[in-house]
């Protein structure tokens, strides 16, 4: 018997198998995948654009040949020849299925654009920026003196502002007898001047005073999504921030797999570099017509990103970070022109700065939280856990800093869940269960009603509730176990054992009914068997990673955790230690930095002090390699229990009292459990 061919789509993660002759925008309706159309399929909008990724995806199971989709059609030409698609990009109802194929549904064809939640967060910088202006007046030709203007604007700028070992490149040179003669032999010019000693750049220049201001670009570059802070030069102040998601995502949702499709797909790593690159162009672009900013102004750009991206962005095969002894191509901080990085869309003679990345597999995103929540001035033993698809964890104090990774993935994200989705419009984000009648009540992106209020479902009509994402699935599961409907060992209960109808058999195990709209062709939003075991997995990767970091400083208990990054926003820190992400302590001293990579960023791009201080602190950081430490497996088998099978957790035992059941062989919900739980939560 022929199997039909398998569709994978990206970033949703969700898959199905259609026949053959199958219009992927008819696939991608069928499995709710979030794909727009206003035509109706007739190839007149546009707005179902897709792009098809061909080779070996070992993540997905896929192997995808160069003839998966149908042959472009007349319809794509005519389309193409009007407005013109992007290279590799389809129309999705032209497009029809011939085999197995992983199709990425970028940005602009989703009807709930995703809300890239890192915003900038507001802090009190230091301004000692590297590209400042300088208003200097030059000297008029003279006959009798025979230099050039070069060297006539480089006497003015040692004389007036004693800077020396200036140097300007062929198409600055090229604009410099315009602009002097213009601004009557008074220009004002950029000038960038690095920490490290090297020759001073001019950047750009302009007649007479320029008064325009000078911007520069802060750029988290995540495995899932990429947040940019268009900062002042002079200020420090964010004029605007944007985001998008990472495209790279079609090649593979976690780093391995990225480093996976590079092993299979001779190419791949350039494919790569070319995705992030024209996304970075995009960005860049947008974030300056948000902001009503010429793009040229932006004249500095500081990237943060872990070891995977970081090759990646730079156009270096990632092949050895997916194996011991995970070598870097280099660890050290790069001061670079943006043209060398392909990034276009600035100034083109604009200054990049990544920052120094830690080891292997903690890179510059983990430096630059480092650099902005200081844990090695801390009197106080703090824990810092930077949640994403790979999580950053630091802890340390005035004595000591140790860092390492943890290979989360992206359930946290919302991803591998079976509702789940990226967070947007329509997505439930916070949700809160009634212990005693087990009903739920729920927020989504877009709105501030919960569900059981008057007027939520006017103000939730537009966008719909479409799925759950990564901060609405963390805090389900919590609020499951807090309800009594999931046991320590993350078993579901029957609508028996529980008391309650939404709790619904689903094969061999049970699911709990979130919320059912498909008698008006709406979504049915479940929390699955399957859903707890991603977020089980992912849990336990993280706290057994803080627990290598604790085992390592010879502790087992922190003073402080601090939760970086979108969640550390979003979370809230009960369920999060319901959960057990993290080890106990205090609610009160468990709190949010926000995107703390992000600020790491901007502080670099405000303070070339900065930049040398956070080359000095990523020397004496102490590195724990989670890939190779035995102890490694133990601790993530022990929490897999919520919130864990042996570490006690008295703090959060003072505030939340977690029902003791168990739904496991033999187990009805009752007395069974109450042992077990006395011991894992006591």
């Amino acid at each position: 018997m022929t199997t039909d061919p398998l569709v994978v789509f990206t970033p949703s993660g969700k898959r199905g198998r259609f026949p053959v002759g199958t219009p992927v925008l008819t696939a991608a309706r069928q499995l709710g995948v979030d794909l727009d159309s206003v035509c109706g399929g007739r190839g007149i909008c546009s707005k179902c654009q897709i792009t098809p990724s061909y080779g070996e995806f070992p993540k997905h199971g896929v192997s995808v040949s160069d003839d998966a989709l149908s042959d472009w059609n007349a319809v794509e030409q005519r389309y193409d020849d009007k407005r013109g698609l992007k290279p590799g990009r389809r129309l999705g109802c032209q497009a029809a299925i011939q085999g197995d194929v992983v199709i990425d549904v970028p940005p602009e064809s989703q009807v709930h654009r995703q809300v890239v939640r890192k915003a900038a967060t507001a802090r009190a910088l230091s301004m000692d920026p590297a590209t400042r202006l300088y208003f200097v007046e030059v000297e008029e030709p003279d006959m009798h003196s025979p230099t050039g203007d070069l060297e006539r604007l480089q006497r003015a700028l040692k004389t007036q502002w004693d800077v020396e070992n200036v140097t300007a490149d062929l198409s600055l040179l090229s604009k410099l007898q315009p602009a002097l003669r213009k601004g009557g032999w008074t220009v004002t010019v950029a000038l960038h001047r690095d920490h490290t000693g090297a020759a001073a750049r001019i950047t750009e220049i302009w007649p007479g005073l320029h008064e325009g201001g000078l911007f520069g670009l802060a750029i988290d570059l995540g495995s899932t999504t990429i947040a940019a802070h268009l900062t002042d030069l002079e200020t420090g102040e964010v004029t605007a921030s944007s985001g998008l998601m990472n495209p790279q995502i079609r090649f593979g949702e976690d780093l391995m797999s990225r480093v996976s499709y590079v092993m299979m797909n001779p190419g791949g790593d350039v494919e790569m570099t070319n995705a992030v690159r024209e996304a970075l162009n995009d960005l860049a672009l947008s974030i300056a017509d948000e902001a009503g900013i010429d793009p040229a102004l932006i004249v500095e750009t500081v990237f943060v990103c872990n070891p995977v991206m970081h090759h990646l962005l730079l156009g270096i095969d990632p092949v050895e970070l997916g194996q011991a002894p995970f070598a870097l191509a280099t660890s050290a901080s790069l001061s670079l022109g943006a043209p060398e990085m392909g990034i276009t869309a600035i100034n083109p003679r604009a200054r990049v700065y990544i920052l120094p990345c830690i080891a292997g597999h903690v890179g510059a995103d983990a430096a630059a939280v480092a650099l902005s929540e200081e844990p090695g001035k801390s009197d106080d033993l703090v824990l810092i856990v930077d949640v994403g698809t790979n999580a950053e964890l630091l802890l340390g104090n005035t004595t000591q800093v140790l860092a390492c990774s943890s290979p989360t993935g992206p359930a946290f994200e919302g991803a591998q869940i079976s509702s789940g989705q990226r967070a947007a419009p329509g997505a439930i984000e916070r949700i809160e269960i009634d212990p005693v009648t087990k009903e739920p009540r729920f927020r989504v992106i877009g709105s501030d009603l919960w569900s059981t209020d008057d007027g939520f479902d006017a103000a939730t009509a537009t966008s719909g509730i479409t799925g759950i994402c990564g901060s609405g699935i963390i805090e389900a599961v919590a609020e499951m176990r807090m309800a009594g409907l999931l046991d320590p060992s993350g078993l579901i209960g029957s609508a028996e054992q529980t008391g309650t109808q939404r709790c619904i058999p689903e094969g061999r195990t049970h699911a709990y009914l979130l919320h059912d709209a498909s008698a008006d062709g709406g979504p049915r939003i479940t929390v699955t068997q399957g859903d707890i075991r991603a977020i089980q997995l992912a849990k336990s990767a993280l706290y057994a990673g803080a627990r290598l970091l604790m085992d390592e400083m010879g502790v087992d208990t922190v003073d402080k955790v601090v939760l970086a990054g979108a969640f550390g926003a979003h979370i809230s820190t009960k369920h999060a230690m319901v959960l057990g992400m993290i080890p106990d302590a205090p609610l009160d001293h468990v709190s949010s930095a926000g995107n703390a990579a992000g600020t790491g960023a901007r502080i670099a791009l405000c303070s070339v002090a900065a930049r040398a201080e956070i080359e000095r602190v990523v020397r004496e950081i102490t590195k724990v390699e989670t890939a190779i430490e035995p102890k490694f497996q133990e601790h993530f088998v022990a929490a897999n229990a919520i919130p864990h099978a042996s570490d006690p957790f008295p703090h959060l035992s003072s505030v939340v009292t977690l029902p003791a059941v168990a739904f496991g062989a033999g187990g009805s919900g009752g007395q069974s459990g109450r042992k077990r739980r006395r011991r894992s939560a006591s």
